[in-house]
């Protein structure tokens, strides 16, 4: 399995010397695109599924915190290793780049093996805690299960994918999440509704298409690994514990996980303040979820594609590239999510109206939309600067302003707010918390950037 390589020592990457506006836009648009996609077939399972029962979507939104938590053990581990594995190349340090890529192998499939088991024997226990409705927590338990129980794929099709675009290739990773992508949306109906002879398997069926979906993806995200990638050397042998790098790998990456299993709390406490109300509240905030992703997932594809080239630099010592490369992908990113903030405003009774949505359910959403997402644009630029400050090595900011925006200030905002007996002003706990987040994320990125530039001015001296 081991790629051929007549060099232990690669040539200059082009991290290090193509032109910044166009490395940027050479690596992150194959990411935004394959992210849409990913945020399409996103919405297209609970669209189908909406088309079961609200019960049905409102399953599907209660298993966000459980599968939030999965995606944060993938995006944390991949985050740390793909930092280190771009600074080793920028360093010209092959064999640490190797150690960090078959160790972040093996520890996709250790958490797997912990999802595996959360899944299986807790997804029922999970959805009891927040609702009594039979319907929904039978349902609910069935995808959960099926889902984490089956994780495996998205564990190695992250884990691989984030490979490649730890080398610049993010055209080949763009390539497997669209056939990933694809196969989840051609399945979905297929087996949500039972259709060319195929069983009837309703919430279930959404979630075979999506694990197999991952499946597919992870394997050829490791083909195109073994074929196309010489940078790094995937070796059977090497896919194991090891100890240092586990610690580099989680002392980077250790605090986006947390930074998103708070998202899930985050998630789990406003259902159960939303479900207080009613279970169409919850519902509206599981379509809202997987609409905004149209438009946050662009912005993470264009994170995904900033990552690797200012940790590459930074590796290089190459002040300049890296904040150019920062001050285009915050640019880019604000932009961005102004549109997304004009859809949200402008149309938000079409928007909801893609999920088969009640009067009742337009008349709690469309407030709900506007309100959330004044707090967009203020979300480009934390994002951003939160992921430098992790690929630079100041994980810990990433951390602070995650768990102050998310448990300090949204969850008890949206409680008291909640004690008015006001659905709508509920709502307002997610821009309130977002300023919040605006003015940490400013104060870390400029003490991140201050410390980054000290190091590689004295670092080249």
């Amino acid at each position: 399995m081991q790629n051929n390589n007549p060099s232990n020592t690669p040539a200059e990457n082009k991290m290090g010397v193509q032109p910044v506006g166009r490395l940027l836009a050479g690596m992150a648009v194959p990411m935004m695109i394959s992210m849409l996609v990913q945020a399409l077939y996103n919405v297209v399972d609970s669209i189908f599924v909406s088309r079961l029962s609200e019960n049905a979507l409102t399953a599907v939104s209660l298993a966000f915190p459980l599968q939030n938590l999965m995606i944060a053990v993938c995006a944390g581990t991949t985050v740390g290793m793909n930092a280190l594995l771009s600074r080793s190349l920028g360093a010209k340090e092959q064999d640490k780049a190797d150690q960090a890529a078959n160790t972040g192998i093996f520890l996709a499939l250790c958490s797997f093996v912990l999802f595996c088991v959360i899944g299986v024997f807790f997804s029922r226990t999970f959805f009891q805690l927040q609702t009594d409705v039979t319907e929904i927590v039978s349902s609910g338990t069935i995808y959960a299960q099926i889902c984490l129980g089956c994780s495996i794929g998205i564990f190695c099709q992250f884990t691989f994918e984030r490979l490649l675009q730890s080398t610049g290739r993010t055209h080949l990773s763009m390539c497997t999440q669209l056939l990933g992508a694809l196969t989840n949306i051609i399945l979905d109906p297929i087996l949500i509704f039972g259709l060319f002879g195929a069983p009837r398997l309703g919430v279930a069926g959404a979630a075979v298409a999506t694990v197999t979906g991952q499946c597919v993806a992870a394997v050829a995200a490791l083909i195109m690994n073994l074929k196309c990638n010489p940078d790094i050397h995937i070796v059977p042998r090497k896919i194991r514990f090891h100890g240092p790098t586990v610690k580099n790998i989680y002392r980077i990456g250790f605090p986006s996980i947390v930074m998103q299993c708070i998202g899930s709390v985050m998630v789990f406490g406003v259902n159960r303040i939303l479900i207080s109300f009613t279970t169409t509240a919850t519902a509206v905030f599981g379509a809202y979820f997987k609409l905004q992703s149209f438009i946050f997932m662009p912005v993470f594809g264009l994170n995904n594609g900033m990552v690797p080239i200012v940790a590459y630099n930074y590796g290089a010592k190459k002040p300049d590239r890296v904040k150019k490369t920062i001050k285009l992908a915050i640019f880019s990113a604000v932009a961005i999510m102004a549109v997304g903030l004009a859809a949200f405003e402008l149309a938000p009774g079409a928007l909801l109206s893609l999920f088969d949505a009640s009067e009742n359910m337009l008349a709690i959403g469309t407030p709900a939309l506007r309100i959330i997402a004044l707090s967009f644009v203020l979300a480009g630029f934390c994002i951003i600067s939160m992921s430098v400050c992790q690929a630079i090595g100041n994980p810990i900011y990433s951390l602070v302003v995650s768990v102050c925006r998310q448990l300090v200030v949204l969850l008890p905002v949206a409680w008291l707010l909640s004690q008015t007996g006001n659905l709508t002003l509920v709502w307002l706990a997610f821009p309130i918390a977002e300023l919040m987040s605006l003015t940490l994320s400013a104060i870390f990125l400029r003490k991140t950037l201050r410390m980054a530039e000290r190091a590689m001015t004295q670092s080249a001296s």
